[in-house]
């Protein structure tokens, strides 16, 4: 990187004015408050308010992130659904403790989320695998996620597989290998920007079933 550019970067700024967090006007569960900063995510403008970073971690102890989206908030459990063959599934079971980020820049918020991720009902998978388009369904028979593939070409063949055994009868049944996860927090921080670098960050921690929190310094 030339000196030139990061220059440029380091002059890259913006100052947080939009909102606070006042201990006063918040819940005793962070779900609460969560799903109301979801609901504004989502009319914020915002063009994917449910995309979340999913940290996981590798068998060397690396951590490894993604983007998958949130689906469904249940019981105070976020759920998302992914290929039980790929890496991040693999890694689950092998550590069971993952993070999940929520960055909304035009609310300038983050929510940060710490628990375990195990996986939902074969009947909850079924049940959002039939709601979604039956494009996205022929692409999880087609796609070996995570797997060496040789070209894009052997995707799209076995995209066309699929489509042709499946298209008469325009239903996909769910793979067996294809389902979801529900991650039960045990700590969520809310980050709110705010003007000269003073964040808001108020972190949520249960013990026993029951939630504490504490003001964190920016």
């Amino acid at each position: 990187m030339s000196e030139v550019s990061k220059k440029e970067l380091g002059n890259i700024r913006r100052d947080y004015t939009r909102d606070t967090l006042d201990e006063a006007q918040l819940p005793v569960d962070p779900m609460e408050l969560f799903a109301r900063w979801l609901e504004q995510a989502q009319t914020s403008g915002d063009h994917e308010p449910t995309a979340m970073t999913l940290a996981t971690v590798e068998r060397n102890g690396q951590p490894s992130s993604r983007i998958v989206l949130l689906k469904k908030i249940d019981d105070g459990k976020l759920i998302f659904f992914t290929n039980y063959h790929s890496k991040k599934a693999r890694e689950m079971r092998v550590h069971a403790r993952v993070s999940a980020h929520f960055f909304w820049s035009e609310l300038e918020r983050q929510v940060k989320i710490a628990g375990i991720a195990r996986p939902v009902d074969d009947e909850d998978s079924d049940l959002y695998f039939q709601s979604r388009p039956i494009e996205s369904n022929i692409s999880a028979w087609a796609s070996p996620q995570s797997e060496i593939i040789p070209h894009r070409q052997y995707l799209e063949k076995e995209y066309e597989k699929y489509r042709k055994k499946y298209e008469k009868s325009g239903k996909v049944p769910r793979p067996a290998y294809w389902g979801g996860y529900a991650i039960q927090p045990s700590r969520i921080e809310f980050w709110q920007g705010g003007r000269f670098r003073l964040h808001d960050r108020i972190e949520y921690t249960k013990k026993e079933e029951r939630w504490s929190r504490v003001r964190l310094a920016p």
